[in-house]
């Protein structure tokens, strides 16, 4: 994070594509786009931006006491999927005689264009605006050359009619675009593919996430890509299985369907005791945000698929790929990290997660309200990612 002295350097300095400074401390829209912008680094200078607020564009502090309730409005842009992907930044308040200023560091994207609210923002010099369509292909193109992602690569041998282009357009683009930008979209459908990462222009293929979310057949290209559901009658895997399934197909379809077996097949209904209520033995919420975490941060390079096994007193979902990047076992899950963020990116849009970095955290939480025990989470397996869920008794 930036230090006081560079910040007091940087004050009197003319607004730039690198910093932004405002006296808001409500504009919420303002923050959003400014912070998107430097996500998307258009210049490419590869170095962070700052939005400066609390100071004058001449430097000059305007006396704004920065409390709790805006580092938190700030703090919760990293988290809530109004900018997408979730961008890497950091919050900080800085104290002078005559006023507080908050600054937003925000580090470039590895995975552009970012959007806010469904619109991709840029900032050039002292302008900051929405992209166009060649900025939107010059970040593209940038993506294309540097990004490590797994879910970005293309895939190669694939064409694009190997993607269901009805599927795309009728379900995905209304979540992922705002309508005016919609309407007014007059690209080609290889270009909309790429502009949200499902197509690679420069090799002329959808790439991975392309083929996972809106692919005919995904598992010709990446043989691991499905969840196996088996059931069993007893308490282990040799024990007899009364009920076994495959979700495969593209994710955009299939996690819907998962969504409505869990609530009528796994979320039952069971009797706390002799005259007392029924209550759910597994609560809905915490087994969806579990199994769209393993489908999320899954290693699709494996050719083993997720597992999704019930037994008679417990659920366990394994999925290949241990914890990755910066999430280690002495800092999970309050430390997060995607192996997958165009995957991540999309299950937002989609609505089958609600925020980034918390569906383990709102899972151990619907499992308190259920009065559940906690999930068991193996995390010492350098090949897999494994939790345990617990039926209520």
């Amino acid at each position: 994070m930036i230090s006081l002295e560079e910040i007091a350097l940087l004050l009197p300095a003319l607004e730039s594509d690198r910093v932004e400074k405002t006296v808001s401390k409500t504009n919420a829209d303002k923050f959003g786009e400014a912070i998107c912008a430097f996500c998307n680094d258009m210049p490419g200078h590869g170095l962070p931006g700052y939005l400066i607020i609390g100071a004058n564009d001449d430097g000059s502090l305007n006396g704004t006491k920065v409390d709790e309730q805006l580092m938190q409005t700030l703090l919760n842009f990293r988290t809530d999927g109004r900018i997408v992907p979730p961008p890497a930044m950091t919050v900080a308040k800085f104290s002078f005689d005559n006023g507080d200023i908050a600054v937003v560091e925000v580090q470039p994207s590895k995975v552009p264009p970012t959007r806010y609210k469904g619109r991709v923002c840029v900032r050039v010099g002292q302008r900051r605006g929405f992209a166009n369509e060649a900025e939107e292909r010059i970040l593209g193109e940038r993506r294309s050359t540097f990004s490590k992602t797994f879910d970005t690569r293309p895939t190669y041998d694939s064409d694009l009619n190997e993607l269901s282009i009805d599927l795309f357009k009728l379900t995905y683009l209304p979540t992922a675009i705002d309508p005016e930008t919609l309407e007014a979209n007059g690209r080609e459908i290889k270009e909309q593919l790429s502009s949200l990462k499902f197509y690679d222009l420069k090799n002329d293929v959808p790439t991975n996430a392309g083929i996972l979310l809106f692919g005919k057949n995904p598992r010709f290209y990446l043989s691991g890509a499905y969840v196996q559901y088996v059931r069993f009658v007893g308490t282990d895997e040799v024990s007899d299985f009364d009920f076994e399934h495959r979700f495969e197909g593209d994710l955009t379809t299939q996690m819907r369907v998962m969504k409505d077996f869990i609530k009528s097949q796994i979320e039952k209904r069971v009797q706390l005791g002799l005259g007392e209520s029924y209550d759910s033995a597994y609560p809905a919420s915490a087994i969806e945000e579990l199994l769209y975490n393993a489908i999320i941060h899954r290693d699709y390079e494996s050719n083993a698929p997720i597992k999704f096994y019930e037994f008679s007193d417990r659920i366990e979902i394994t999925n290949p790929g241990g914890l990755y990047g910066d999430a280690r076992p002495e800092n999970f899950p309050n430390k997060n990290d995607y192996r997958n963020p165009t995957l991540a990116e999309a299950a937002k849009n989609l609505g089958f997660i609600n925020a980034f970095n918390v569906g383990v955290k709102r899972a151990k939480a619907a499992l308190s309200r259920n009065g559940s025990p906690d999930p068991v989470f193996i995390l010492d397996q350098p090949t897999s990612f494994g939790v345990v869920i617990y039926k209520k008794r």
